[in-house]
């Protein structure tokens, strides 16, 4: 089973400093329905793709320096980082084939 990686402000950057990889950030909050509504999406693109993509969740409430330096305003958010830094973000809970479609542009 492919693993997603639960990250803090102190670990963030080495966490997405993945050579090679498409890097898919995940900013949530336990409170929050869509970021539980993408949990299950999230794993399967994992699962399914783990050779070309690593997935990252750091948890909003108990990590706030990260969410302020990449000015997440609302959540789900979506960071993707290729080479450690960011190309693209998206905001609100997708459909999966949705965000494996904005996956493929960076892979």
């Amino acid at each position: 089973m492919a693993e997603i990686t639960n990250t803090t402000d102190a670990n963030f950057e080495s966490d997405v400093n993945e050579t090679g990889k498409l890097v898919l950030v995940d900013m949530w909050a336990d409170w929050c329905g869509p970021c539980k509504m993408m949990e299950p999406v999230l794993e399967e693109i994992a699962e399914e793709h783990e050779e070309k993509v690593k997935i990252v969740k750091i948890n909003i409430d108990q990590n706030q320096g990260t969410p302020s330096k990449f000015k997440v305003m609302n959540i789900p958010t979506l960071l993707f980082f290729k080479d450690g830094k960011e190309v693209d973000r998206i905001i609100g809970a997708v459909p999966k084939k949705q965000l494996i479609k904005k996956m493929e542009n960076f892979i």
